[in-house]
């Protein structure tokens, strides 16, 4: 269990705001919504680095199966 942790990837919310070519304030309420997950140390959060890998892929596989079923 420690080596998974150790090998996790934290992103500050300045990080992933440049990212996702965003506000840092978008990222907040990405992560007050619930739909990027965030870890809070003290008063500053960190994102894993796979949630935000997920949430930038996850509207272009929505956007793909979109056109598929419009097609169809």
């Amino acid at each position: 269990m420690a080596g998974a942790l150790s090998d996790m990837r934290f992103l500050t919310v300045a990080e992933v705001a440049d990212l996702m070519r965003v506000s840092t304030m978008t990222v907040y309420r990405l992560v007050k919504s619930g739909e990027l997950p965030a870890v809070r140390f003290g008063r500053s959060y960190r994102i894993p680095e796979t949630a935000v890998a997920a949430a930038v892929e996850l509207p272009a596989v929505q956007q793909t199966q979109n056109r598929s079923n419009r097609a169809g």
